[in-house]
């Protein structure tokens, strides 16, 4: 065995902790930055914040009808006509194309001071659909973050692998390398190079797929965080898995902290407020007006040629719902209906939250004894290859051996990333519904 050989079998064994030269060489993207990056610039968060905004601006005594409403109004109107008139003497008067003007402006102001209390609940209600706004734009934000995270640890996932697939491929060169020279010394048959060639391309179409896969996340991963999508970039190895969490403290945390949970509750406060809306139009409606108003009358024919008013006009109206064919009764049992549907609505959110993370929980579970049991393998396997190939290295085992150590550990270490990735997204999963979703 060359020195070139032995080499080559310490270059393999070196490649499964520290992956591929260039992926080493492209910039780190750490998980704090990619959620930092997408809170910023996520058109999800963006668009559920301009709603939020919007919302938050719609809070106002104004638009609750609680404050009265100032028009001014001008009008200015201009006649051309011919006109004819007999007085009572028998005297007639004609003009031709006589010229008239009316001018009237004014400044009025209506105030309803009395409404059944339906100004306070509307008013009451646009500070409840403000909170609505918060609760939607915290839902944006957590599943926006739970699916950086995910797709984050789906590159950790695929990295481990390439580093794998990377092994693969030098022991795989090894291989060929040896049987050429087997071959070529005479010990060695056409077959066995075949074989080692045919197993070598093998483990490079593998390796090619899964870069594909790789590049194909870090676009995925880029769109999410609305920056360049051909953005290059390695992730952290480490999935760092809480295997701590327990169902009841999960449970608490939901019914205080879940946005769909806040957002059912502030849809049944939403649905009592508008009830009490529509009970108001039972009660009268007060209004007061005043205002200033100007005219100006000009005529070309008639006993006055031009007449002018100014001044204040000011009163009170009242107004009630006697009989509308029985739409008020209604309408209240309309909104009657609303407010148990919202009632059921929050019933329905909690159980689908319990049932969530029940399953997620146990799925959770699983995954982490999984974990435990793939990284042992992996282990195991780790140390048949080494022995494999330094029998291989003597001479002492068959290539078919070789082969069989290779493809258990790259499948132990497919599976045990496989394994690693299910349990963090079990993490990440559970504190999403619970509504803690931290770093």
């Amino acid at each position: 065995m060359t020195l070139y050989k032995k080499g080559v079998f310490a270059l393999a064994l070196l490649l499964g902790f520290l992956g591929a030269g260039q992926a080493e060489a492209q910039e780190l993207l750490t998980l704090e930055d990619a959620v930092k990056i997408a809170l910023e610039r996520n058109y999800n968060i963006k668009l559920s914040a301009n709603d939020t905004e919007i919302a938050k601006n719609n809070v106002s005594r104004g638009n609750a009808g609680m404050l009265p409403a100032v028009t001014g109004t001008i009008t200015n109107n201009n006649t051309l006509q011919n006109s004819s008139q007999t007085r009572a003497d028998g005297q007639v008067n004609e003009v031709n194309w006589g010229r008239g003007s009316t001018l009237n402006y004014g400044v009025g102001l209506t105030w309803t001071v009395f409404d059944g209390f339906a100004m306070f609940a509307r008013y009451e209600q646009l500070q409840e659909l403000q909170k609505l706004g918060e609760a939607n734009l915290q839902q944006a934000v957590l599943t926006t973050v739970g699916d950086v995270m995910g797709t984050y640890f789906e590159l950790t996932q695929q990295q481990a692998q390439l580093q794998a697939y990377d092994t693969a491929i030098v022991i795989s060169r090894l291989r060929v390398e040896t049987a050429r020279n087997r071959f070529e010394i005479g010990k060695a048959a056409r077959l066995e190079l075949l074989n080692a060639q045919v197993d070598f391309n093998t483990d490079t179409t593998n390796l090619l797929r899964q870069k594909n896969l790789y590049r194909n996340t870090q676009i995925r991963l880029n769109q999410i965080m609305a920056r360049d999508v051909n953005a290059t970039f390695r992730v952290t190895d480490n999935f760092d898995i809480d295997g701590n969490l327990t169902l009841g403290q999960l449970s608490n945390q939901a019914q205080e902290q879940n946005p769909s949970v806040k957002a059912a509750i502030l849809n049944r406060r939403i649905a009592e407020l508008q009830a009490d809306q529509v009970r108001a139009a039972r009660l009268p409606t007060v209004n007061l007006n005043t205002g200033y108003n100007f005219n100006r009358n000009r005529s070309a024919l008639g006993f006055s040629t031009l007449s002018t008013g100014n001044g204040l006009n000011y009163g009170a109206s009242a107004s009630v719902n006697i009989f509308n064919g029985f739409n008020q009764r209604r309408n209240e049992q309309n909104a009657s209906i609303q407010v148990q549907s919202a009632q059921l609505q929050i019933e329905q959110v909690n159980q689908e939250i319990s049932a969530q993370l029940a399953a997620a929980y146990q799925t959770y579970l699983t995954n982490l004894t999984l974990v435990r049991l793939e990284e042992n393998n992996r282990r195991i396997a780790r140390q048949n290859l080494d022995i494999t190939l330094e029998k291989y290295r003597l001479g002492s085992i068959t290539t078919v051996e070789v082969r069989d150590a290779q493809l258990n550990y790259v499948n132990a270490t497919v599976r045990y990333s496989n394994a690693q990735y299910q349990a963090k997204l079990g993490e990440i999963g559970l504190r999403e519904i619970a509504g803690n979703l931290t770093l």
